[in-house]
């Protein structure tokens, strides 16, 4: 990759190509369409300020904020984008799935859906080249969920960069998939992007899906599934959201098996530990921790209980929620160690979305 590839996930100028896509997703999906509009939208939360590196020793607020969280994700985008010029799957793309859980008509949002517009566009949306399929999934999947919890509309653009995804589909049904440098959970394999654009397709509105390219996309994508079977929890979490959407993605003895699975990590103390959810190898050498709950861990999972279908007042999301509520950082964010090594851990940028969509669906993010 030599033009524009993906950092941790997304479009990244031309640098080492370990620099791929970035921890992720983020993504999708409320039961309605899109997140109500709070009054008294807040334009960047409380931290207008870089709130300083991702840190487990950040001291906690005494009473959860979401325009603290808001005022994070604010600052992590803008900080992002100047200084990487860049779209990140760990930041700006968890960003534009996270952001309209509190307030989307705000000036970062609009900059950030402007530079995802921007990037599809100059992208290459009329070329074919292999390199650029996990760039065009990314792409996809940010407009389409952000249009499904903002405008409700299917934008232009989104359309072009769905209609684009489906010509780098692969005959088996997947994208060729960065995975050299092994950053969890987005760059590990192909299974992910395989995911991420049923997500996409499904979350799209305008009854995209039933449009005969997607059609014949899903398709695919049902196939491949078949034949690749999820590897841990974090994939068979990845799937249960996806199923939400897409019919036919696991049998209802599969979705309950995945919902006890993931229920079955749940910590003492009613979180998630990420790295549990998972079976990857750090590049450091330390071990895992599996033991202690985390943003990422604790949001994802009761994120993906509620899409699949647990209500808010089940005892163990109860349990995570109440977890979020008493973990969040003064900075508004919740951290999470990168399963990979520990450096810059962005993936805490994504747990804090995730977080976010949780409380969200819970009810519980006000």
């Amino acid at each position: 990759m030599t033009t524009q590839t993906l950092s941790h996930g997304f479009i990244m100028k031309r640098q080492i190509v370990c620099r791929v896509i970035g921890a992720l997703l983020l993504l999708i999906g409320v039961f309605t369409g899109a997140w109500p509009l709070p009054a008294g939208q807040p334009s960047t939360g409380e931290a207008a300020v870089t709130p300083g590196p991702n840190s487990p020793d950040g001291p906690l607020r005494e009473q959860y904020s979401p325009e603290a969280a808001a005022g994070f994700l604010d600052a992590v985008a803008r900080d992002w984008r100047r200084e990487n010029k860049c779209i990140a799957c760990h930041t700006d793309y968890a960003y534009l799935l996270a952001r309209p859980a509190i307030a989307w008509e705000v000036p970062t949002h609009r900059q950030i859906r402007d530079a995802a517009e921007r990037a599809a566009k100059q992208g290459g949306l009329e070329t074919k080249d292999p390199a650029r399929s996990a760039e065009s999934v990314m792409l996809a999947a940010a407009l389409a969920i952000n249009d499904a919890r903002t405008t409700l509309t299917l934008h232009a653009t989104t359309r072009r960069a769905l209609d684009r995804m489906w010509t780098l589909q692969r005959d088996d049904g997947a994208w060729t998939w960065p995975s050299q440098c092994q950053w969890p959970p987005s760059e590990v394999d192909e299974h992910y992007g395989v995911a991420v654009a049923a997500l996409a397709v499904g979350m799209a509105p305008g009854e995209y899906s039933a449009t005969p390219q997607a059609k014949q996309g899903l398709g695919k994508v049902r196939v491949y599934l078949a034949r690749n079977p999820p590897a841990n929890a974090y994939e068979r979490g990845m799937l249960l959201w996806a199923s939400r959407y897409v019919d036919g993605i696991l049998t209802e003895a599969a979705k309950k098996a995945a919902v006890d699975d993931l229920l079955s990590l749940q910590r003492p103390d009613g979180g998630w530990a990420f790295a549990s959810l998972g079976n990857w190898r750090r590049s450091d050498g330390k071990p895992q921790d599996t033991q202690t709950s985390d943003g990422y861990g604790t949001g994802f999972v009761v994120y993906v209980l509620r899409m699949a279908g647990l209500p808010a007042g089940h005892p163990q999301i109860q349990k995570g929620v109440d977890w979020l509520k008493t973990h969040q950082q003064a900075s508004g964010r919740w951290y999470t160690r990168s399963a990979r090594k520990d450096s810059k851990h962005y993936v805490t940028h994504e747990g804090t979305a995730f977080a976010v969509m949780a409380l969200a669906e819970c009810d519980a993010i006000r």
